[in-house]
């Protein structure tokens, strides 16, 4: 596994997990992960235009999650920290940067998503 010991990958990890589910919360995604709306919404240009954005937006934070999901997995079975394209070890800093990256720095100039 390829990461500092000083810095705690999981607590990053369930850090960013609980803000991206708090987000989806906030912008009305319940449990099944469909937007929840009141049924005396209005139905106006408006709120439509709204609620694409919203749910954007959602689709975003729902990606964002898996790859946290996805980075807890391999905590778990001892692959996280590994260049998911070249196999070598990611950097500690990008880690803590950005805690569920999949890609070294090198690779993920490459692999776009």
């Amino acid at each position: 596994m390829a990461h500092d010991a000083a810095v705690d990958y999981r607590a990053l990890l369930e850090a960013e997990r609980a803000s991206l589910q708090h987000q989806l919360e906030e912008l009305g995604f319940g449990e099944e992960g469909k937007i929840e709306y009141d049924s005396n919404f209005a139905d106006t240009s408006q709120v439509t235009a709204e609620r694409g954005e919203a749910e954007t937006l959602a689709v975003q934070l729902k990606e964002a999650l898996q790859d946290v999901l996805k980075a807890l997995r391999k905590l778990e079975d001892g692959t996280y920290g590994i260049c998911e394209r070249c196999g070598q070890p990611i950097s500690p800093a990008r880690l803590e940067a950005k805690p569920a990256s999949a890609y070294c720095i090198e690779c993920a100039s490459v692999v776009r998503r």
